[in-house]
């Protein structure tokens, strides 16, 4: 049935797509460099991509969590992005998707993509009428391309990074986009820049997969802003996992997880508070009066808060718990 599904899917996609005569001074011109990527240890998948292109985030990035990753460029036919999650979904290898994507397009020597599976096959592919320098490289969990660069070294720069770098994927991502950047990019400049992280129920209360998602549509400096960014959304990531893992009532995944995040971000007043919640929920409540010590320091408004709030009820007899609201 699946096999069926498939062919049947790939002959609907035979039809034509209809789009504009390509010209170099086309607004559908998205030069750019990218990176596709996936981690193998934690299932993750995403895209970091940067350009001198008005919010290039909205164009270039599309990822499926447990399905797989692609990045659409230069002439960029957007519904290269999800007519690519589709056929991977149905089982078509990476390659065998570049194959019907460029086999049904009417302007494929224009075109430049990247696609990663959620196995960690990859495929690159550079049209030929795509501005130069244009080109790619990929391999295991990986696809680099680019056009309009200042040479082939940006591209062997996000290889080399990606495949160097420790940490989670939006590190190696991340760090593979500054690369690329310092090798000269983009040859017409900076604008914007975005990161795509998907992993199944990582979104906000686990109901979608973005892990992280974050844009910058139009900076003087899109790879700084992106970093502030990202720093922010890697914390937010761990504390909506811990959030998500409490409000389904499982607290010993949900403790280490806030615990972490905590660390992360030991000034933010907000993150502290639903670490008390977590802590006196898991039975922890001698420590969770410290955390709540630190927590009204930082921000008194949440003294208020504490007083009333169900749960974390189980401090309010507390005498300790009452000088600190006092």
């Amino acid at each position: 049935m699946r096999k069926l599904i498939l062919v049947l899917l790939i002959a609907l996609m035979v039809l034509p797509v209809n789009s504009q005569t390509i010209t170099r001074d086309d607004h559908t011109l998205v030069s750019t460099f990218s990176i596709v990527g996936r981690d193998p240890d934690t299932g993750e998948m995403g895209v970091a991509v940067a350009s001198r292109f008005f919010a290039v985030g909205t164009v270039v990035p599309w990822a499926k969590a447990d399905i797989g990753a692609v990045a659409t460029q230069s002439f960029a036919n957007t519904s290269f992005g999800w007519r690519a999650l589709d056929l991977l979904k149905e089982g078509a290898s990476p390659e065998q998707v570049r194959n019907i994507l460029i086999q049904n397009d009417d302007t494929p020597e224009g075109r430049q993509f990247g696609i990663v599976s959620s196995n960690g096959a990859s495929v690159t592919y550079t049209g030929k009428d795509c501005v130069p320098w244009a080109g790619g490289r990929a391999g295991e969990n990986y696809a680099c391309q680019g056009n309009i660069l200042t040479g082939e070294d940006v591209v062997t720069a996000l290889e080399e990074t990606f495949l160097k770098t420790k940490g989670t994927l939006a590190d190696r991502l991340y760090a593979a986009l500054l690369a690329g950047h310092a090798k000269g990019g983009d040859s017409r400049g900076k604008q914007s820049a975005a990161l795509l992280v998907v992993k199944e129920g990582a979104g906000y209360g686990g109901y979608t997969d973005r892990a992280i998602d974050v844009r910058v549509d139009d900076h003087a400096e899109p790879f700084v802003e992106l970093g502030r960014l990202l720093n922010y959304a890697q914390m937010n990531y761990l504390w909506n996992e811990a959030w998500t893992a409490y409000q389904q009532k499982d607290y010993e995944k949900a403790l280490p997880l806030m615990l972490k995040t905590a660390e992360v971000a030991s000034d933010n007043p907000e993150v502290l508070y639903d670490l008390v919640v977590i802590q006196t929920v898991s039975g922890r409540l001698d420590d969770a009066i410290e955390t709540l010590k630190k927590t009204v320091k930082l921000s008194p408004k949440l003294k208020a808060q504490a007083a009333g709030d169900n749960a974390i009820k189980e401090l309010r007899e507390r005498k300790d718990f009452q000088e600190i609201i006092r």
